[in-house]
Parts: C-alpha cells; structure tokens; sequence
C-alpha cells in the first residue's frame, strides 16, 4: 500500500478477492516443539505435491470472494473503506473469468492500493507452496501445534531471494498432518521495492476448510495491522471470505452434487 497521493482506476485491477465476516484477530502463531522421529524432508515433499495437486484442482471451481478493506483512527473507529464482491465463474465456452456483483465508490482518504497489493490477494494471501514453488523458498520445521483441534506440523517459510516484479509470502503455515495440506498461514507478503518506493503490507492470517472431502479450501482472511510509513502510520483492518465453491464440468454446466457449502455439510472440518 501507498500513502495516499491520487484516485486510482481499480476496476481493471479487482481480480478474485473473499469477503467479509465476523472481526477476528490473527493471533501470533506460537513456535512448537520438534519433534525427533518426525522427517521435514518428507513431510515437505508430501504436502508440495498435495498443494500442486490442489492448487490444479481448484482452476476447475467457481467462487465468490469479497473483500472489505478499512482505513482505521487512533481509536479503531472506521474511516474510509475499499469494498468489492466478485464471482469466478466460466463463460459457456469454459473460458474463466472474474464478474463484479458489487463495487461502491471507493473512500480511503491516507493511503492507495497499489497493484501490489492486488497481486498479494489474488496469490499470497489465499498462499499455496507446490513442488514447482518450493525451490524458490527456505521452508524450515519448527514443529508440531495444533490449528484449532486439527494436528498440524509448522514450518517457516521465506525467500531465497527477492525478485522484481515477482511477490512472494514470508511466515508460517500450518500442514494438517493426515491431508498434508495448508490449512492455515500466517505472515505477509514481501517483494522487491524501490528503496524510494513508500509502500508497507500488513500481516495477514488465512484460513482454509475442508469443502468437498478431498482438498482444503481458503475461505478466510484477516489482517488488522499498522501500517508505519516513513511520516506517518495508519492502522487497517481488512477481511476477506471465499465462500460458494462449486466444481465446473462442462461448457454450461456447474456441477452441485458433491460440492457443498461448509456450513451445510456435517463433517467438513475447519481449522
């Protein structure tokens, strides 16, 4: 984000974001104790190729996502705000494409989305670490801790280099330890910056369910940080849902059968 300088055009830029729920607080994420018999090595191996197997998976599903962006004052009263609801869904020819349902007119006063922060809630903040990504990072096992009630090993991730043009996610992610999938993240988005550019991103927690029995979905965001620009700050909150996951079959066609909404489904689990 930048401070504030001009209005931006951010309809060309309103890519598949999740919107907005009850307030949550993205609790720092404790350290866990490692454990000798467990293999990091492996256990990496596993959950990229279930991440690259998932992240295939999802190009095939139609969702909603909505975002609710938020200037806040010393006192965490809300002052200008950024809202967007958009549906990812295919055309009749299978061709997948973003449909905005809901865009009001944009308030923020002290600061200005940029495109890097577009990219960061396209990509990093919904993160997915696959077998493809994995050189790119230093992924590091700290532990076993639980995400919710669901046992999950920890691991740092960070990385190896910054390239221009290219963001990517610094921080921990918590890999359900039967799935061997992410089922939660916590850390924020880094990239390389101009050192003239005045520009900070706020740390960010995402939670994912299991929806269709088989692959964990993100259906959550949250970020409620400080933003310490180099002559003034700004506090934000931001919440993101994803929600209405639905698989595509066909040219006309949208499956309902054996994807349903969490909140209608018995045994999915969440973190």
């Amino acid at each position: 984000m930048h401070r504030y300088a001009q209005m931006a055009l951010f309809s060309a830029l309103c890519l598949p974001v999740w919107a907005g729920g009850d307030d949550k607080s993205a609790a720092t994420p404790v350290v866990a104790t490692v454990a000798p018999d467990v293999n990091p090595d492996e256990i990496i191996r596993k959950f990229a190729a279930k991440e690259k197997e998932f992240s295939e998976a999802l190009q095939s599903y139609t969702y909603k996502q909505t975002v609710k962006f938020q200037e806040l004052d010393e006192s965490g009263a809300p002052g200008g705000k950024y809202e967007i609801v958009q549906d990812v869904v295919f055309t009749p020819d299978g061709k997948r494409t973003e449909r905005v349902t809901y865009a009001p007119v944009i308030t923020l006063k002290n600061i200005l989305l940029s495109p890097e922060d577009m990219e960061d809630m396209r990509n990093i903040q919904p993160f997915v670490l696959t077998t493809d990504q994995i050189p790119q990072y230093d992924v590091r096992y700290l532990g076993k801790q639980n995400a919710d009630e669901i046992p999950c090993y920890v691991f740092s991730v960070k990385p190896k280099k910054l390239t221009p043009g290219k963001r990517f996610f610094e921080g921990q992610i918590w890999v359900d330890d039967r799935d061997y999938q992410i089922v939660k993240t916590y850390g924020k988005a880094v990239g390389y910056l101009k050192k003239s550019d005045d520009q900070q991103f706020p740390k960010f927690e995402t939670l994912r369910e299991q929806i269709d029995g088989r692959y964990w979905f993100p259906t959550y965001t949250h970020a409620d940080d400080t933003l310490r620009f180099k002559d003034f700050s700004q506090r934000i909150r931001m919440i993101v849902t994803y929600k209405d996951y639905r698989k595509f079959t066909g040219k006309a066609t949208i499956q309902f059968g054996d994807v349903v909404d969490d909140k209608s489904k018995p045994d999915s689990k969440k973190p």
